[in-house]
């Protein structure tokens, strides 16, 4: 039951925001009693919690698999994209956001995570770049991980790129290409315009 509470959780709570959704709105969503979700979660911050640390983990996993399969870090970065779209429902009721402004105790250990996690990954795929000449050989690998990590932190705030000017997978997508283009070689840069051309969404 825990699970299954974690997951219609989940749901709610990236299509509709971390705010909006209330126990009632989950116990009427499972056709449960509150009593039931209370048993397993004594209060909405806990349960905020194990939804926001078990789709990590998920995300985490997911992304392990897809870096350890890709056939080249360009199509890999794009994979990930995709993926964590997918997981994150397009990130339509600014999760990050009301996470950010409502829990800010758990958006800070989530973020302190979540640059862990891809620091260490895109290290290695800038790595792989650049032993496959797909990327500069003179690109300081620590450096653009931490750009890379930060421009993606960036895009989600809401401020800077409002929700009715900019769809987040539009941002992603064009985020991902300006990252790209900045450290790719001739190479690296024909890969790129034929996933591009061949991948728009």
């Amino acid at each position: 039951m825990t699970e299954k509470i974690i997951h219609k959780a989940a749901d709610l709570f990236l299509n509709l925001g971390f705010k909006s959704v209330t126990m009632d709105d989950i116990a009427q969503a499972m056709g449960i009693s509150k009593k039931t979700i209370y048993v397993h979660f004594a209060n909405k911050t806990k349960l905020v919690e194990a939804v926001t640390f078990t789709l990590f983990e998920t995300i985490s996993d997911g992304i392990d698999i897809i870096c350890d399969t890709s056939d080249n870090p360009i199509e890999e970065l794009y994979a990930v994209k995709l993926f964590v779209m997918k997981h994150l429902k397009d990130e339509k009721a600014s999760p990050q956001y009301q996470l950010k402004k409502y829990y800010p105790q758990i958006y800070d250990v989530l973020k302190f995570k979540q640059f862990e996690k891809m620091h260490d990954s895109v290290k290695e795929s800038l790595k792989k770049g650049v032993e496959t000449t797909l990327f500069r050989a003179n690109i300081d690998v620590d450096f653009i991980s931490r750009m890379y990590f930060n421009g993606m932190t960036g895009i989600k705030d809401n401020a800077i790129f409002p929700q009715e000017l900019f769809s987040m997978n539009y941002l992603m997508e064009s985020y991902l290409e300006y990252h790209l283009r900045a450290i790719v070689t001739q190479d690296g840069l024909k890969i790129l315009n034929k996933f591009i051309t061949s991948n728009q969404s």
